[in-house]
């Protein structure tokens, strides 16, 4: 029987670890090519050699997601593989036409083929639309996890847009590590807030290995717990798992892909920032969690947001600055920046699009629908100065910012400018305590 030829369709995370874990040492199937979309420039890059295996000691070259139909023909594939996350089901379908169209078979890989067991106990936290708020989650679990004297290593999502070697396994102690690895802001965004309560996070691209490292890490693992990205499924077979809803989307949950994946497979399901959500878009998330899993667990959560200084926002026209993928693919037009503006009394929010410069004109031709927020970019060193740019240029008396990073760290931002925190505060019985103390219990921890 002759190999098949696959083309794995990603954006630099899930696609890399579907080969990995299925494709790498299989001698059934021939990877010809990788396509990337949703990140800037990380097509034109091979998958290195030194990461493919044996069966690939040339690595494999990575083309832009347009270039799917030609690749096909070319490269003779017999099936492509769809693997990234965050995209509407007539996206996924209509990639599916076009996969098809060219003659290949179009596929999906599911838990059993990609998910990866750990001889520790796996609590993954994952959602349903990037931006309903994972990694406040996290990090209360973490917390709770704590608490109790346990030692947590997180394991995030990968975001490996760089040196995809030297990237096969990272680990995220201090904020010194976050300058030794080079980090985008968005990595940075995932990262500094564990690494700064004084926990332990991997990430990379290898994630078998990573695993067995955090398994093993020096200063000790009694619980892993999975910080997922996007809304992609977890990597690791979860003992207990989390996902995040959010009813400023409601109905979302059902309609892009993997999110519903998750609420599906999901053991708690929580509905969070109830506090700046209207109560019939609430009970609509609720419903629709009760039609995809009549098992799970509900619990309800606000988001908690404080401000580092109120004075710097009240009465003044502002500019704010929020989490990037949110308002990108994410595809919010309120996030945690906006909720601050509003609750401290600002006069104004201030249209940075007049003042946009560089690849952050690119972002706001792509998503149209943004408005008067500007999206922390930063995969590299250009979208950081012109994100720097920008916020200077920006007529406003003084800057929001809405990131989980605190961004005066890396740019220079030349105006009065406060930051913004939000956390998890769960509303009410059952709640992340109560079956966090039963997971303890259950794996005599």
């Amino acid at each position: 029987m002759s190999k098949k030829n696959v083309i794995i369709i990603g954006a630099a995370g899930r696609d890399f670890h579907n080969f990995n874990t299925y494709y790498r040492d299989n001698e059934n199937y021939n990877v010809v090519a990788f396509t990337a979309a949703q990140i800037p420039d990380i097509d034109n890059r091979k998958y290195p050699a030194e990461l493919a295996g044996s069966l690939y000691p040339e690595g494999i070259p990575i083309y832009a997601e347009e270039k799917l139909p030609e690749l096909i023909k070319e490269l003779k594939a017999d099936e492509c593989v769809f693997a990234y996350s965050d995209v509407k089901y007539d996206h996924v379908m209509g990639i599916s036409a076009i996969v098809n169209a060219a003659g290949a078979d179009f596929k999906l890989l599911g838990p059993t083929k990609t998910m990866i067991k750990s001889n520790k106990p796996v609590i993954s936290v994952c959602a349903v639309r990037t931006g309903c708020g994972k990694s406040q989650t996290t990090r209360k679990v973490i917390e709770l996890l704590m608490e109790q004297d346990l030692k947590v290593v997180a394991v995030r999502h990968p975001m490996p847009y760089g040196d995809l070697v030297a990237q096969k396994v990272q680990r995220f102690a201090s904020l010194e590590d976050l300058k030794k690895h080079n980090c985008t802001v968005e990595e940075m965004e995932e990262y500094e807030p564990h690494v700064t309560r004084g926990n332990i996070i991997y990430a990379g691209v290898d994630y078998e290995a990573i695993l067995r490292a955090a398994e093993q890490d020096p200063d000790g693992c009694d619980v892993i717990v999975w910080d997922g990205g996007n809304n992609d499924f977890s990597f690791y077979k979860p003992d207990f798992a989390i996902t995040v809803l959010d009813p400023h989307r409601p109905g979302h949950e059902l309609s892009y892909y993997p999110g519903e994946v998750n609420l599906r497979m999901t053991d708690a399901a929580i509905i969070n920032k109830i506090d700046s959500a209207d109560t019939e878009s609430v009970l609509k998330v609720e419903e629709n969690i009760k039609n995809a899993n009549k098992q799970t667990a509900i619990i309800k959560a606000e988001s908690k947001i404080t401000v580092d200084d109120p004075k710097v926002i009240k009465g003044k026209r502002v500019l704010v600055v929020e989490d990037g993928p949110t308002l990108t693919h994410g595809e919010m037009t309120i996030g945690a920046g906006t909720i601050a503006a509003q609750r401290f009394g600002a006069k104004e929010l201030v249209d940075p699009r007049p003042y946009t410069v560089g690849k952050l004109n690119d972002t706001f031709k792509i998503y149209k629908d943004i408005g008067v927020l500007l999206p922390a970019m930063g995969y590299g060193e250009q979208q950081l100065k012109d994100l720097e740019e920008t916020i200077n240029k920006t007529d406003c008396e003084a800057v929001v910012i809405g990131t989980p990073i605190d961004l005066t760290r890396i740019i220079n931002i030349h105006k009065p400018c406060t930051r913004v925190h939000y956390e998890l505060d769960e509303v009410g019985s059952p709640n992340l305590n109560e079956m966090l103390n039963d997971f303890i219990k259950k794996h005599k921890l």
